[in-house]
């Protein structure tokens, strides 16, 4: 694409007062502003002629796989010439909503025909950013015409709830003493599998005592075992409506992601394997079981595409989906949320199915702000009826967790910044207990 400078249609103008001023001398000479335009206009095509194709221009951008919401990430827009060159080039990204990239256009000095231009990444939405079109354009040597060219990009980026906050509360739990006194990782002493042979000592279970070894070696030989691997964990997350709606300062679809996430990165470093699955009205992604840490970053590129809807949860297709899904045991950890009887008994019915087969782990997401209308003193009629409201919602949901508690299913109940390690806690006690 070829269009003017600014400096060109200065120029152009210019020509309007010399052309009135000759037209008053001498109306015959009418036909020199004619001659004017015409000749700046030939003097920008030969600008733009002179000017280096686009044909010889690389233009690529370098931006990073995933970033994490709230925290900035960094990127680079390359630009290079083969042959003669422009001494600089001025380049812009375009990218969706969800991203905001800065500055949104920069002005590169080229140095052997070549730069590159630092862009600050700032995520503002959880989902896939696409980078949509990169732009360039350049001067020619009199100044008269851009050029320009543009990419269309398929470049994309996943952008989850926090990354690094993921990371910092998984590096916690890892080290010696984790959240609330409790060591995370404990490989001997419990669990299911063998792992060797030592002297009976005090505080060992009784029942380890290895009697045929222990007649060999004429004292107590005890059994060690350690936790057992290769677990299937399943993280079910509800993307509908209610799930999109805010809990605090964040969707609780988004609490949801950020909870699963750190899940999964323990899962995965514990040896066992882990399936992501979201659902609304109809199920949308179903990824297989991942092993080894290696996997985390698929994880968090599938969790980057659940994105917000305003559609109602089909619980008896997605769970059904989930099960037909599920070849043998598994922990099956299930995100949802309720407003109403109906969507209650569905969701209770559909994971009473699960529980036949699978250990489930409901997450249930605290309400502080309705418990807060309930414990206020009121001091209106308004007040009483927002409290009446609040205390009969979170009735309901009490009712509803005792009948899931009734039926099997491990809740787990804590206010939201706490939610996260209270899941991993349980996850860990599961394993303690060998109920997977």
């Amino acid at each position: 694409m070829i269009y003017p400078t600014r400096r060109a249609v200065a120029v152009t103008a210019l020509g309007a007062p010399i052309a009135l001023a000759a037209g008053l001398a001498q109306p015959n000479l009418w036909v020199v502003g004619a001659a004017w335009v015409l000749g700046a206009g030939l003097l920008m095509l030969a600008d733009a002629w002179l000017a280096p194709s686009p044909g010889r221009l690389t233009l690529d951008l370098v931006a990073p796989a995933s970033l994490g919401v709230g925290v900035e990430g960094e990127g680079w827009v390359e630009a290079a010439f083969t042959g003669s060159a422009s001494p600089k080039v001025q380049v812009a990204v375009g990218a969706d909503a969800r991203l905001g990239v800065e500055p949104r256009r920069q002005t590169l000095r080229l140095q052997g025909g070549a730069g590159r231009g630092r862009l600050r990444l700032i995520p503002r939405r959880r989902g896939e950013a696409v980078f949509e079109r990169l732009w360039a354009r350049w001067r020619g040597p009199l100044g008269l015409a851009w050029v320009q060219r543009e990419d269309a990009l398929d470049r994309r980026a996943a952008i989850t709830p926090d990354i690094q906050g993921v990371r910092d509360q998984a590096l916690r739990l890892f080290t010696r003493d984790a959240a609330f006194g409790m060591k995370a990782q404990i490989e001997t002493g419990e669990g299911s599998d063998f792992n060797s042979l030592k002297e009976f000592t005090t505080g060992m279970d009784t029942r380890s005592i290895d009697w045929k070894q222990t007649s060999r070696h004429a004292k107590l030989i005890g059994k060690e075992y350690r936790t057992e691997r290769n677990h299937h964990v399943v993280l079910a997350i509800d993307s509908g409506r209610l799930m999109c709606a805010p809990l605090g300062d964040a969707p609780r679809v988004d609490r949801a992601i950020n909870a699963a996430l750190l899940l999964a990165f323990v899962s995965l470093k514990l040896g066992d394997r882990v399936r992501l699955f979201a659902f609304d009205a109809k199920p949308r992604i179903a990824s297989g079981a991942t092993a080894g840490a290696q996997a985390f970053p698929l994880l968090q590129r599938l969790a980057a595409s659940i994105d917000y809807t305003t559609e109602e949860t089909n619980f008896t297709l997605g769970l059904t989906t989930l099960a037909g899904g599920l070849d043998r045991r598994a922990l099956v950890v299930v995100f949802t949320d309720f407003a109403d009887p109906t969507s209650a008994e569905l969701m209770i019915e559909n994971v009473a199915r699960l529980l036949r087969t699978h250990l489930v782990m409901f997450v249930v997401f605290r309400d502080e702000a309705m418990e807060a209308l309930v414990a206020r003193e009121p001091h209106t009629p308004d007040d009483v009826s927002r409290a009446v409201i609040a205390g009969s919602l979170l009735k309901q949901r009490h009712l509803v967790t005792s009948r899931l508690q009734r039926l099997g299913a491990r809740i787990v109940d804590a206010p939201v910044d706490q939610l996260p390690i209270m899941l991993v806690n349980n996850y860990l006690d599961a394993k303690r207990r060998d109920l997977l």
